[in-house]
């Protein structure tokens, strides 16, 4: 557990042009180990987001014109820096959103910085084409270039990935940008802001603005409605992407949606059982089930029903003793909307499969709730509808794979799945059933590697990021023709 030996609590800054600055209005930041403050952070309003927003449109010319193998460097240097302080870096995040060792030190950060690496080898690579026109004596060319001044709006959950994939892609592309962080993980987005200064970023590049959640619509709408902001990226809740795009759509302005999942676990009548819990639980409780990919629907053939779940129990069972307290969840708020899906459920004729409604813990234990794993659960529930966040999961069987994808279609989300069966050829055929972003057979539900585009359909959102698809979400083409 971190522990922080200071009477006073520091205070993160937010970074405009190149400069860390700190507000006369502040707001605590409340870690999950303790439910009290570990630090406070300086609190953005409506003119500081313009400020940010004016800095990064003047950087622009310059950093759109930098030679690739320039913005290649500095990316790459930044990758370096966050390496040398990945420990540091994950003790950040563990102390904010009370992240464990293996999510944070183990997981987040190391993609993170490949991420990063991954996206600054792709720069020398963006080009345009020429293509043939039908005129006689005409030519013409297809040129890639930056869009302008992006805004990313990004989560607390893994936010050195978020950060980066947000930042870097447009900084790669020739954009300037400013991330809007959450107001649960401030300070693992300033770490991300040194490293790019320290890294030698120009001024005005990479803006980082924090904000009280209270602040936070005026903030973001400021910034929305600047006529120098050309694009935004969205990393968050299905709900609050609604009314980001709102404002988007009303100004006229392309955004780029990474939002909430709904995710399902197929798991065939000739799944290798081991395969399947394995990857059932990793998908269910990493990061306490705080991803957006997260194994939230447990789908098993009605023919191995008993034998999954005699195995699941033995699994659940053996890991049981691993850790002598449960695992945290991000704070009372968000512990106390996932109790609440499980008690209407309950009341609805659910059980625990595994779980307990509520698990004693010691007075300084933090914010913590032990997994659970439902069965009774029908269509019509909450809990099976709505993205719990949590280390919750509902199993239901199924007769048949058409019933299976039915099941797992039969939600507004589409943004992860998974197959389990020793039929490649089988396995195929469901992958392209599902209304998915991605389907992964016979793994987990959470999968994010830079080569990989990764995005949803439906309420998970739309675009991409990572790899080609996600570089070119921050390129804008042009087309231009002349009379030989």
């Amino acid at each position: 557990m971190p522990t922080y030996e200071m009477t006073t609590l520091p205070t993160i800054p937010l970074l405009i042009n190149g400069k860390e600055e700190y507000t006369s209005t502040t707001f605590p930041v409340t870690s999950p180990y303790t439910n009290t403050p570990c630090w406070t952070s300086s609190s953005a309003n409506p003119t500081d987001a313009l400020r940010a927003v004016e800095a990064a449109s003047a950087a622009f010319p310059s950093w759109s014109s930098t030679k690739p193998n320039a913005r290649r460097d500095i990316l790459l240097k930044a990758a370096d820096l966050l390496e040398e302080r990945l420990e540091e870096n994950a003790l950040y995040m563990r102390t904010e959103m009370g992240a464990d060792e293996g999510a944070s030190a183990g997981f987040v950060v190391p993609l993170a910085i490949r991420m990063l690496r991954d996206v600054a080898g792709r720069i020398s690579s963006i080009c345009g084409s020429v293509p043939v026109v039908e005129g006689e004596g005409q030519s013409a060319i297809v040129f890639k270039e930056a869009v302008g001044v992006i805004l990313g709006i990004v989560p607390w959950n893994a936010p050195y990935v978020f950060g980066i994939r947000s930042a870097a892609c447009a900084l790669a592309a020739g954009n300037t940008t400013i991330l809007k962080s959450s107001e649960l993980t401030p300070r693992c987005y300033w770490a991300i802001g040194r490293a790019f200064e320290d890294a030698g970023l120009p001024a005005g590049c990479l803006n980082i603005l924090h904000c009280r959640p209270q602040d936070a619509p005026e903030v973001v709408n400021a910034m929305i409605e600047h006529p120098a902001v050309r694009k935004i990226n969205f990393t968050g809740s299905t709900a609050v992407g609604r009314k980001i795009a709102r404002t988007c759509g009303q100004n006229l302005k392309p955004c780029l949606m990474e939002l909430g999942g709904k995710n399902s676990s197929i798991v065939c009548a000739d799944a290798n059982l081991d395969v399947a819990v394995q990857g059932v639980l990793a998908g269910a409780f990493l990061n306490s089930g705080q991803i957006c990919m997260a194994t939230d629907r447990i789908l098993v053939h009605s023919s191995i029903a008993p034998q999954f779940m005699n195995a699941l129990k033995s699994a659940l069972a053996a890991g049981a003793s691993a850790s002598p307290l449960p695992p945290t969840l991000v704070n009372v708020a968000s512990k106390a909307r996932v109790q609440t899906l499980i008690t209407n459920a309950l009341a609805f004729g659910a059980h625990f499969i595994s779980g307990v409604a509520e698990t004693p813990l010691p007075a300084d234990a933090g914010v913590r709730m032990a997994p659970a794993i439902l069965g009774g659960v029908t269509e019509e529930m909450a809990l099976w509808q709505e993205e719990a966040f949590a280390s919750v999961a509902a199993f239901m069987e199924f007769e048949s794979e058409e019933e299976a994808v039915r099941l797992a279609n039969g939600s507004g989300y589409g943004l992860s799945a998974s197959v389990f069966t020793e039929d490649l050829r089988k396995g195929f055929a469901i992958a392209k059933k599902l209304q998915s972003g991605a389907v992964h057979i016979n793994s987990m539900t959470i999968h994010d590697e830079p080569v990989l585009p990764h995005g949803g359909v439906k309420n998970s959102g739309w675009g991409r990021f990572n790899a080609d698809e996600g570089l070119n979400e921050f390129l804008v083409t042009k087309s231009v023709t002349w009379m030989d």
